[in-house]
């Protein structure tokens, strides 16, 4: 398959729509057709999690109600595969807490003529210094 070369657009549409739905309650679980029952992965602050359903009760399990976002950057390449990897910076806050920078990876594998988060890996920006 050759390299997409849609992939800065379709890059920055992913990531505007995975907000949306993540950042609204009521539409988190629509977060589920985005991936794959057994090959999708992420890795969330460090915990590894495999398939959609498993994913999604991880994210499910997130005791904030409310999240404010401010997306700094998008960076998208294409993969040889005709997929797209895409890394997101970005500051978030969630309730009354201080706002965190955050990195979030993604890599859209192809199905047909969409695609899938194969894999999914977030981390806030915090360093344990001494």
């Amino acid at each position: 398959m050759a390299l997409n070369p849609s992939y800065e657009a379709i890059g920055e549409g992913f990531v505007r729509q995975y907000y949306a739905l993540f950042d609204d309650p009521a539409q988190r679980p629509n977060l589920v057709n985005l991936y794959s029952a057994e090959s999708s992965f992420m890795t969330f602050e460090g915990q590894q999690i495999q398939g959609g359903t498993k994913i999604m009760e991880k994210l499910n399990s997130l005791g904030f109600q409310k999240i404010n976002r401010v997306i700094t950057a998008i960076d998208s390449q294409p993969m040889f595969d005709g997929g797209v990897l895409i890394s997101v910076l970005g500051r978030l806050k969630t309730d009354d807490d201080q706002p965190h920078a955050y990195v979030q990876t993604f890599v859209l594998s192809p199905i047909g003529t969409s695609f899938f988060v194969q894999h999914d890996i977030f981390r806030l920006g915090l360093h344990n210094s001494v």
